[in-house]
């Protein structure tokens, strides 16, 4: 199923889609020595390549990385395409939080803009015991590691909103409605911040949500947990609320990520594992984000692309081109798995499996999509 496009004559808008298109990053931050390279390491050792991508430059500390998707596999094994290409999620390494950081401490201001500007957080926390590997604060303790990290980056945003609400709570004090309304949101902030509480936990109504936004806050992003550790079968269900924890053995995943791709997962089965746990953090990083995958498939290629959940089906086709959002017509859509139960798109149409969507039609999970624009 190939999206049908014409000759595009339409002014790019670009600017409005540059959010959708742009792949959404994930901050591995942590302490010093708790396996943040070695994690990142190994997730660049699947980096995609950068070329299929619009608007992606790949910095030293900016692993590109390829969703694990088996739907994709099924889906050319129908269209033997001549190119799949996969959806990605960018990861950032943050060099080491220190105590002390929200207030400068090793360089903190500068690792904490670059937390601001990632849309998600993956923090890292130590539970593997290694002599040759010393830990900042001379003991294994995954508790008091996550609470140094948290309460830094509560304080870094404490620092932000207290400066902004000095500011606006003055402006408010003459009459200004905005004002007055900014400052009641940034006071709910600031007593939650001092409480020693993330700003994720507040709730917020949609007009709230675009001021907060504008704030650039770092406890307001989702939040995920990576308890590394040199235990594979680490209970990790009574672990922290605040946040989706998941349990990687860092050192072992470096291992397997440096092995050719056709002998990783044998030694993936030999440990007795279904996956590996990069595979894992990589799809729990790409739920923690609210993004789904929809797919097109024919014979130049078939391919994964990323949108948010509950993207209309314009702004989707916005992803393949931008020209195609004022040029939508109409979607032919089927699910991925009845197309691939049909053996063929021609056998999908001819069961009258490919449906007509409209322009408020939202993209499910799993859409095999044919978009149809004007010239």
């Amino acid at each position: 199923m190939i999206f049908i496009a014409f000759s595009a004559s339409l002014e790019t808008q670009a600017y409005s889609l540059l959010a959708i298109i742009m792949p959404l990053s994930i901050g591995i931050v942590g302490l010093p020595n708790v396996g943040k390279s070695t994690l990142f390491t190994a997730l660049t050792k699947k980096q995609a390549e950068a070329a299929n991508y619009p608007f992606c430059t790949i910095e030293p500390n900016v692993g590109l990385v390829k969703v694990p998707d088996e739907r994709l596999n099924a889906l050319a094994e129908i269209s033997k395409p001549e190119k799949i290409i996969p959806t990605v999620i960018e990861f950032v390494d943050i060099a080491g939080l220190v105590k002390g950081a929200s207030t400068g401490e090793g360089l903190g201001n500068q690792f904490l803009s670059h937390i601001r500007e990632c849309d998600a957080i993956c923090e890292v926390v130590r539970q593997f015991e290694d002599d040759n590997i010393i830990h900042v604060h001379n003991k294994i303790d995954p508790d008091g590691d996550r609470e140094t990290i948290n309460l830094e980056l509560i304080l870094a945003d404490l620092a932000t909103v207290t400066k902004r609400y000095d500011k606006t709570s003055r402006e408010a004090r003459t009459g200004q409605k905005e004002a007055v309304i900014a400052t009641a949101i940034l006071e709910r902030l600031k007593n939650q911040l001092e409480a020693g509480k993330a700003a994720r936990e507040l709730e917020f109504t949609d007009d709230e949500k675009i001021f907060v936004k504008q704030l650039g806050l770092i406890t307001i992003k989702p939040l995920l947990y990576v308890l590394n550790a040199n235990d594979k079968d680490v209970d990790v269900s009574h672990a922290w609320k605040d946040g989706k924890v998941i349990s990687i053995d860092a050192k072992l995943e470096a291992e397997i990520a440096s092995l050719p791709e056709e002998e990783q997962q044998v030694y993936i089965e030999e440990l007795g594992l279904k996956e590996s746990g990069l595979d894992r953090l990589i799809r729990a990083g790409y739920e923690l984000l609210g993004l789904i995958t929809f797919f097109t498939t024919g014979k130049d290629e078939t391919r994964a692309w990323t949108v948010r959940a509950g993207v209309k089906a314009p702004e989707a086709a916005g992803v393949i081109h931008t020209d195609f959002v004022k040029g939508f017509i109409r979607a032919e859509v089927i699910q991925w798995q009845d197309f691939v139960a049909a053996g063929s798109e021609l056998e999908a149409k001819n069961k009258g499996l490919i449906r007509t969507e409209g322009k408020e039609y939202q993209i499910k999970d799993g859409d095999v999509c044919n978009f149809l624009v004007n010239s």
